[in-house]
């Protein structure tokens, strides 16, 4: 099992945002559906450890985030929907600080950063696009060697040829053995990409989405 949920549960204060008694996933790409403010982005940033929460969440059968937390990191990566760096950062700065984070080979970091077109390293984040910085993060989510790579709405910002990098290096890194969630409002079908199972979430958990 890939990524196993045992009775998760995440509050805002009193608020209860999301309760998942358990979920699991085997190799493959999976779409995560939901209307805006379903909880999606909570739950994407919860199992990248960034949130505190009830429960127990583990990769690979055997790296609890609680229990292992810099094993799971580096195996889980995150693309956020709306990424926002300090202004004053560049590119280059925090390519090669989470390059380092992740334990990326000098060659990866140079190969993706050419695939996207990201020839603004020296640009400060405050100058930058919000198209611009989209790919930076898109950049971040494959470093390293990741078992799971979560991308949150990966196409929003990003134009046609990002586009297709992007696909491009999904299918590359799923047929070496990644899985990914992949959370967007655009039917990835339409980009020539196959999904595995599609899940919603409502009512503060996970469902099938054949099963509603």
């Amino acid at each position: 099992m890939v990524l196993e949920i045992n009775q998760l549960r995440q509050r805002y204060g009193e608020r209860e945002i999301l309760s998942i008694p358990s979920f699991g996933i085997e190799k493959g790409i999976y779409w995560i559906q939901g209307e805006n403010g379903a909880g999606k982005s909570t739950l994407f940033r919860t199992l990248a450890g960034m949130l505190p929460f009830e429960g127990s969440v583990k990769l690979d059968g055997r790296y609890d985030l609680k229990k292992d937390p810099v094993e799971y990191r580096l195996r889980l990566n995150l693309g956020e929907a709306e990424p926002l760096y300090p202004s004053f950062l560049t590119p280059a700065d925090l390519i090669a600080f989470v390059a380092e984070a992740q334990r990326a080979p000098r060659e990866q970091r140079e190969m993706l950063t050419g695939a996207f077109g990201i020839n603004y390293l020296s640009n400060p984040f405050g100058s930058c696009s919000s198209g611009m910085v989209k790919k930076v993060s898109l950049l971040l989510a494959f470093l390293g060697d990741p078992s799971l790579i979560i991308l949150d709405e990966p196409l929003i910002t990003i134009d046609r040829e990002a586009r297709e990098v992007l696909f491009g290096l999904i299918k590359e890194y799923h047929r070496n053995g990644v899985t990914f969630l992949l959370s967007s409002h655009q039917l990835f079908e339409q980009e020539g990409l196959h999904v595995s199972q599609s899940f919603r979430l409502k009512d503060k958990t996970l469902i099938a989405t054949d099963a509603l």
